[in-house]
């Protein structure tokens, strides 16, 4: 059962659904500016036709009024009329301030060039004039709603998503905190239950071999109890070396994994410490390596390096398994990403809750290769 897989699914539907939908958005947006274009272009070529007639007529002192009722109506299209030489004869629609008007005209007046908005107005006896026109303000808006209306729905969906991902992380916690508490009640009676008989046995028959392997794993049963008891609340933490907490994870290891598997240690000489929660962080040391064992099929060598630096603690656990692809570094520690067939992949989830909620450390995959290993990093702080 792999619900990661599922969940990547969902968010590439999701995603898939995002850019279908901002595609359309652009396109119609797009159409719409054409078709206002070509609108302009027409009342553009109608106020130029009107222009003509004014200065003819002006000529004669006797303009219609709709000739000057189509040049007053534009109200919305910026223009600018040049003769000869690109002399400036008449603007409309261009905000410019009394200091620095020609400057700021004739700059629009390149703009408006570039774009080729032109019609050439032919008054008889070689004269003309050039009327140059830039896109309205309804155009301008409209090329930069589809832009400005994406920002504003692709901040919606992060926040939305940040806090439904927050509400679904308490959820979870709570889940998870439930979970293992109920899980350490139901363990705890018949555990209690069982070091009792063994203790009764053990009147009767002190030098069993057999009942001292059995109380062996009772304990170890009462160690998993206390560690899920410990999931969902604020677990105590003491002040150990870092040392004899990874070589006890390791004995208890090498007891119960085939001997085709070899842990090699490499830990100062130098006793180091940390704020530890014994128990939990035997626990996360224990997932990394069982997920090593898994992934080395049994069998190889598992290497435990402790390394004590200037500003922190750190351990590397590395393996010689089948390795992990880089683009999936972080999505391992995802719960629900497994690559076995039978597993909840929860494993290595739990393992950074306990390192960075409890431990306040950071674990990531500093290195991996596909057929050669994996190498996990654990940062502790120093004890302060």
């Amino acid at each position: 059962m792999n619900i990661y897989t599922n969940k990547k699914k969902w968010k590439l539907f999701l995603l898939i659904g995002a850019v279908a939908i901002g595609t359309f958005t652009l396109w119609y947006t797009q159409n719409l500016v054409e078709q206002l274009k070509e609108q302009e272009r027409q009342r553009m070529s109608l106020w130029a036709d009107a222009m003509r007639e004014m200065t003819l007529t002006d000529i004669q002192s006797n303009t219609p009024s709709f000739i000057t009722d189509v040049i007053i109506n534009n109200t919305t299209i910026p223009v600018i009329l040049v003769g000869e030489n690109d002399s400036i004869l008449y603007y409309r629609n261009i905000n410019v301030s009394e200091k620095g008007a020609n400057e700021v005209l004739y700059k629009k007046l390149n703009t408006m060039k570039a774009d080729s908005s032109l019609f050439v107005i032919d008054l008889g006896g070689g004269e003309q004039q050039y009327l140059y026109y830039g896109d309205s303000i309804l155009i301008w808006q409209l090329g930069w709603f589809p832009i400005v209306q994406l920002l504003v729905v692709s901040v919606f969906i992060f926040v939305a998503y940040l806090a439904f991902s927050g509400a679904r992380k308490a959820e979870q916690d709570q889940v998870w905190a439930g979970m293992a508490k109920e899980t350490a009640h139901q363990l705890g009676t018949p555990t209690s239950s069982l070091l009792g008989w063994i203790d009764v046995l053990q009147l009767k028959y002190k030098e069993d071999e057999l009942l001292k392997e059995m109380n062996k794993d009772v304990q170890r049963l009462q160690t998993i109890t206390d560690r899920f008891s410990k999931i969902g609340s604020k677990p105590e933490m003491k002040e150990l070396e870092l040392n004899s907490v990874i070589i006890s994870s390791i004995e208890y290891l090498k007891r119960r994994t085939s001997k085709k598997i070899e842990f090699k240690l490499d830990l100062p000489k130098e006793l180091i410490s940390a704020n530890l929660n014994p128990v939990l962080f035997e626990w996360a040391i224990e997932n990394i390596c069982k997920n090593a064992i898994d992934a080395s099929d049994g069998k190889g060598a598992i290497k435990i390096s402790l390394l004590k630096k200037r500003e922190n603690t750190v351990i590397d656990i590395k393996d010689k398994g089948k390795g992990i692809v880089k683009s999936r570094f972080r999505t391992v520690f995802e719960p629900g990403y497994t690559t076995k067939k039978r597993g909840w992949g929860l494993g290595l989830s739990l393992t950074k809750r306990i390192v960075e909620q409890y431990h306040g450390g950071t674990i990531f995959v500093k290195e991996s290769e596909l057929g050669e290993g994996t190498t996990f990093r654990i940062i502790l702080p120093h004890v302060e």
